[in-house]
């Protein structure tokens, strides 16, 4: 298995450039993970897929205002600054632009003084460990200095920060969004806890390596890079009351997927914890707790394309996202959504059929 086997092609316009004014007006491609049949909706529809007694689980990640701009002291030489994890209360792991001489000891300036930073060591993959310095708070200084981290394929300016933060983010922490979980609106979670579905929620602060394409030849030579995880006992209990209750486990997003299959125990139960997790789930792996997925449409010869291609079929995904390119869904962070929908251990007959009646 090759990554060049999961590259598509795909036209340029499609890569969407500025969120929707409304979170529910994406379009949504409703696929049926077993036989692939495919339903084309709107994203408020969602509810129509849900069943009283399932389980949606969400990634309450913040979004931090990761790239700050300063300059070199001593030359006033230009730098950008992405801020990638957190290590010690103000030593962080970030990617310098152009970093290549900043060496151990290399100090730099933002916001008129207000901010420094030292580099203290050199990292995997040229990443730089660096040491902040100010007077007063860090969420403050970084809020007023610091902007969104936006995905390089975004070209436009965001007006609205909040517009890159899911309306459930709570734990600052990620250096990109959640992107699948951008459509949701406080009024249509309310509508869906009212119809009798649990809403779980877990931490994954995202890394950027999230959404690198993967550049190795072979799919199994490549190394996911790590990210933090929390899940609480509560949302665990949450989670296996549903499982013994026979509901399914809807993943938003592949962060939660990534998550849930971590803690997941062979019976697909789950445990609650703290750590850091590099799970690579590509084709051939076997799911444990994820019974349905909601996700965005992701990059070509990415981990997270490998990893909805395991979930539903390669052949079935690269179906689905050939449709969505002819009838121009928006692709990527601010683009459209799929909802891959699957049956969970114990068979009911609620399920939606994805049928012409549900065609855009």
């Amino acid at each position: 298995m090759t990554t060049k086997d999961f590259y598509y092609d795909l036209p340029q316009e499609l890569i969407a450039q500025t969120p929707l004014a409304d979170r529910t007006a994406s379009k949504l491609l409703v696929m049926n993970r077993e036989s692939g049949e495919m339903a084309h909706r709107h994203f408020g529809d969602i509810i129509e897929y849900l069943r009283p007694g399932d389980c949606l689980v969400m990634n309450d990640t913040r979004v931090i205002p990761a790239r700050l701009y300063g300059v070199k002291e001593g030359t006033g030489g230009k730098i950008e600054f992405l801020l990638l994890k957190r290590i010690e209360l103000d030593t962080w792991e970030v990617i310098l632009k152009p970093g290549r001489r900043a060496k151990p000891g290399t100090k730099f300036v933002f916001g008129d003084g207000r901010l420094q930073a030292e580099v203290l060591a050199i990292a995997e993959d040229g990443k730089r460990i660096v040491r902040f310095l100010y007077d007063g708070v860090w969420e403050e200084i970084l809020d007023q200095l610091g902007e969104m981290p936006l995905p390089p394929y975004i070209k436009e300016k965001l007006q609205d920060r909040e517009r890159y933060q899911t309306v459930y983010s709570c734990h600052e922490g990620s250096a990109a969004a959640p992107t699948a979980g951008l459509h949701f609106t406080k009024d249509l979670l309310t509508q869906i806890q009212e119809k009798g579905v649990h809403l779980a929620y877990l931490t994954l602060h995202v890394g950027l390596g999230t959404f690198r394409p993967v550049s190795v030849e072979n799919v199994e030579d490549h190394i996911m890079h790590t990210e933090h995880y929390e899940v609480s006992p509560q949302a665990a209990d949450m989670i296996n009351q549903t499982q013994k209750n026979g509901g399914r486990i809807i993943a938003v997003g592949t962060t939660s997927v990534r998550t849930l299959e971590t803690v997941a125990h062979e019976d697909g139960t789950v445990q609650p914890g703290i750590g850091e997790t590099s799970i690579f789930i590509y084709p051939g792996y076997r799911f444990k707790t994820v019974d349905c997925l909601i996700t965005n449409f992701h990059l070509p010869e990415s981990t997270l394309l490998m990893l909805v291609s395991a979930f539903a079929g390669k052949e079935h995904i690269f179906h689905a996202y050939e449709t969505a390119v002819k009838k121009k869904y928006r692709f990527f962070s601010f683009g459209d959504a799929m909802y891959l929908e699957g049956e969970s251990h114990v068979h009911t007959d609620q399920t939606i059929p994805c049928g012409p009646q549900g065609k855009i």
